[in-house]
């Protein structure tokens, strides 16, 4: 599925599992992407790497209201006007042996850093999107990377991953409605258990068997499964879907 050749992407978090493979997806059906990452090096080698040409790759704290304004600036001067953001960027804080903090048992700074991250990050993106926005822009995307845990309570995911993921999705939500009139969508993701460095911090491969077990699919997703997600909401056939989550997790979340 084409999403419209020539289009600017804007991805934080690109160079994680499921960012990286939502920039080189993007890049496949033609857009041109800012890899953006904390890591900037490793952001330019990704970009480099994408197929296509004119990608590019950024660094930035995306936590950092500064750093995110400059980063964003820094995309559009080298690429021109970001059709699509995508908000890729996000941690899970866990004990040395892959458990997760209890409520009774998290610390303020576990909470306050998850959130800077995952929600407050995500809506410095956002914001400096919706600040750009000013006239009606054709084909113009935004898509949030939330999480099934915000919707189930969590799997092996701590209460402040959850509370940060549930923020995105109301983010998403509202962001929705103040673009419409531009005709702009805004969606979120929600993956589940995905075979990414993040799910690796609790689950040991040797366990794959028994949580795919719990899935009706059969099998761990991948970071390539997220990616098809975000390319069919980019594209022109989602045009009019807009404040929605797709969930993203071979049926372990059935409503």
């Amino acid at each position: 599925m084409q999403t419209g050749k020539g289009r600017r992407a804007l991805v934080t978090g690109g160079c994680g599992g499921i960012g990286a493979a939502i920039c080189r997806r993007l890049a496949a059906d033609g857009l041109v992407v800012a890899v953006l990452d904390r890591d900037g090096a490793a952001a330019q080698a990704l970009a480099a790497m994408l197929p296509g040409s004119g990608h590019i790759g950024l660094g930035a704290d995306v936590s950092d209201e500064a750093a995110a304004e400059a980063a964003f600036a820094a995309a559009e001067a080298a690429l021109g006007p970001i059709d699509v953001l995508v908000t890729a960027a996000g941690i899970l804080v866990l004990r040395p042996d892959g458990n997760r903090n209890a409520v009774a048992e998290t610390s303020l700074e576990e909470w306050h850093g998850t959130q800077a991250v995952n929600a407050t990050g995500t809506f410095l993106f956002c914001r400096a999107y919706a600040r750009r926005v000013t006239e009606p822009r054709e084909g113009a995307r935004v898509v949030t990377v939330s999480s099934v845990a915000a919707q189930l309570g969590g799997y092996r995911s701590s209460s402040a991953y959850i509370a940060s993921k549930s923020a995105v999705i109301g983010l998403t939500k509202g962001l929705a409605r103040e673009l419409a009139p531009f005709g702009v969508t805004a969606n979120s993701v929600a993956p589940g258990l995905i075979d990414a460095p993040m799910l690796r911090l609790s689950l040991d491969p040797a366990d794959d068997a028994r949580a795919a077990a719990n899935i009706p699919l059969g099998r761990l997703g991948t970071p390539e499964d997220v990616a098809g997600a975000v390319a069919f909401l980019v594209s022109a056939d989602a045009a009019y879907v807009t404040g929605c989550t797709i969930d993203v997790n071979g049926g372990y979340r059935m409503q």
